[in-house]
């Protein structure tokens, strides 16, 4: 059954255990998660893999254990993807007394086995999410000051709606660190707001993303070289690459039908920004489906490195983006 972001009571009313989150506004599906489900939840939240549930053979049967035993239950799975489709199955016809399973995954397509599962069975609930367009990042961007009582020009509000590139997840980030200078600087303007933001004077996360995508090796390199990325940065870095990745792999398979790069990228949804289409087009003749898939897995290898190794997580990011 599909419920839209804005629907959510809906989900109280069908009482469904199963839920499907999917798409590329990440900002988004965190809000909704945290806001909605988790936030004065009393249970236990478990916020795990998809690889920790696809590697633990026992993952069904401890969940039926524990349903007997244990108060209410929350598990987050992130990172989903159509590997987990089997289990996930074989799960949703088991009656789970007091445990919610909430799916988050990236892009999924309409020939999604994982999508199609939860669209037509009605104990099944998904939620679509895409990008936030420009009205709703202003109005997201306006409510925070006026609530700070921060004074701020249209024109910092443009750049940060900008630099937010769809996902009200990186606007936040970007207005909470706006929202802790203003303790001690009450004249937050244009300057200051391009200095502060990630995306800001150098080379932003994006930039990074698409020259290693497009095989820009000197690009990528010089990017390194300019930026001093924390491990959040990290993170960040890894998070774009896997999703701008993931969407050149659907381009691929829609250029092997059509034969023609110029018309797929005109016609793609959601639309290409024109600034972008070259770059992507570079991409697109620079790389394999073979070697996609492999960024794609490597990045998997690249975050579990840097969850157990934090203070070493930028030499990880700059090992993988320098080694095609």
């Amino acid at each position: 059954m599909i419920i839209k972001s804005f629907e959510l009571e809906k989900i109280k009313s069908q009482n469904n255990k199963f839920i499907l989150l999917y798409g590329s506004n990440n900002g988004h599906k965190s809000e909704i998660i945290n806001n909605y489900f988790t936030k004065n939840f009393l249970g236990e939240v478990l916020r795990i893999d998809e690889n920790e549930v696809i590697n633990n053979e026992n993952f069904i049967t401890e969940l039926l254990t524990k349903s007997l035993f244990d108060d209410n239950k929350i598990i987050v799975i992130s990172r989903v993807t159509e590997k987990i489709f089997d289990i996930i199955s074989e799960t949703v016809e088991i009656n789970l007394e007091g445990i919610t399973i909430i799916l988050n995954s990236g892009i999924l397509e309409k020939n999604s086995k994982l999508r199609k599962l939860f669209e037509k069975e009605n104990h099944l609930t998904t939620i679509p999410f895409y990008e936030d367009n420009n009205r709703n990042l202003i109005s997201i961007t306006q409510k925070f000051f006026q609530e700070k009582k921060i004074k701020v020009s249209q024109e910092v509000i443009n750049l940060l709606v900008e630099r937010s590139k769809g996902d009200r997840g990186n606007l936040k980030n970007e207005l909470n660190k706006i929202s802790n200078l203003s303790l001690t600087n009450k004249n937050i303007n244009m300057d200051i707001v391009s200095k502060l933001t990630n995306l800001a004077e150098n080379y932003s996360v994006f930039e990074l993303s698409d020259n290693y995508l497009a095989k820009n090796s000197k690009k990528v390199s010089h990017i390194l070289n300019e930026n001093n990325y924390n491990s959040e940065d990290c993170i960040l870095i890894l998070r774009t690459i896997l999703n701008k990745a993931k969407r050149l792999l659907r381009l691929k398979e829609q250029v092997e039908k059509n034969k023609n790069i110029d018309l797929v990228l005109s016609s793609f949804k959601p639309p290409i920004f024109w600034k972008e289409k070259e770059i992507v087009k570079k991409q697109l003749e620079s790389s394999s489906f073979k070697e996609i898939n492999r960024i794609i897995y490597k990045i998997n290898d690249v975050e579990i490195l840097i969850k157990k190794n934090t203070n070493s997580s930028i030499n990880f990011v700059s090992d993988f983006v320098r080694n095609y």
